[in-house]
């Protein structure tokens, strides 16, 4: 008899143990439920959307689209020029004060800084100016060297730029300017004369001419003369400048002369 209200206590007690534990588990489950649906309930909102990032540059790949876009604006803001020259391709031409040093014609400078052939080939449509020039000037190739293109391609993609000029300008005189030797890339020079030689051969047969602006840099040991360069070694002084102006104008003298007011 003891023995069994010995089990049916135990039983008992067992049975309240359990209930017990139970309620606690229920209890616990209660209170992480109550927990996770407040956070729910008072959770701040979401962040508001970062301001958006300025637009990028209309021309992100190419460093030059501000001035070729005041290339834009100046034809916008002055008349057209009739039988104008014009001047096109990297930093020689952009340097050059073509407006003064060449007053009995109209010119159009269309140079850019650090410029290669293929930013010049880039942005080609929005280098043209309004009116057909009556010549043509092309200065470039320079850069491409010195950025590690071979003498092959430099060739190749001013030929490239010539033919598209003589496309667009059947009846325009055309010229271009041998890659210059100075004294900051003097050790670029065999290249720029593989380049010379390569464009100089089809001048003829492309219909355009070649002038040889370097050999009037030389000094009488062969090398760049300093004295025609700026301290950069690379571009050249008002005297340097004035020797290209005295071949460019023999030239243009020769098959474009200045057309007279009627």
């Amino acid at each position: 008899m003891r023995r069994e209200n010995i089990a049916c206590a135990r039983s008992i007690a067992t049975d309240r143990r359990q209930r017990r534990a139970g309620a606690a588990i229920a209890l616990a489950l209660s209170g992480l439920f109550a927990l996770t649906t407040g956070a729910q309930a008072i959770q701040p909102p979401p962040p508001a959307p970062k301001s958006l990032p300025p637009a990028p540059n209309a021309d992100p790949a190419f460093p030059f689209s501000r001035e070729v876009e005041a290339f834009a604006k100046a034809d916008v803001a002055q008349p057209p020029l009739r039988d104008a020259t014009l001047f096109l391709g990297s930093s020689s031409i952009r340097l050059w004060d073509i407006t003064h040093s060449f007053t009995d014609i109209a010119t159009i400078n269309r140079g850019f800084g650090g410029a290669t052939t293929a930013d010049v080939l880039h942005y080609y449509p929005r280098l043209k100016p309004r009116i057909p020039p009556r010549a043509v000037v092309v200065y470039v190739g320079e850069n491409d060297l010195a950025a590690g293109t071979s003498p092959e391609a430099v060739s190749r993609d001013l030929l490239r730029l010539l033919r598209q000029l003589r496309r667009d300008y059947p009846r325009a005189h055309i010229a271009f300017l041998s890659l210059k030797p100075s004294p900051m890339r003097w050790t670029l020079w065999p290249k720029m004369d593989v380049v010379n030689q390569a464009v100089a051969a089809r001048a003829s047969t492309e219909n355009f001419a070649y002038l040889d602006v370097g050999h009037v840099l030389l000094a009488t040991d062969g090398l760049p003369d300093a004295a025609l360069f700026r301290p950069d070694g690379l571009h050249m002084n008002a005297r340097g400048y004035q020797r290209w102006t005295f071949l460019v104008d023999a030239w243009l003298d020769r098959v474009a002369p200045p057309v007279k007011p009627s």
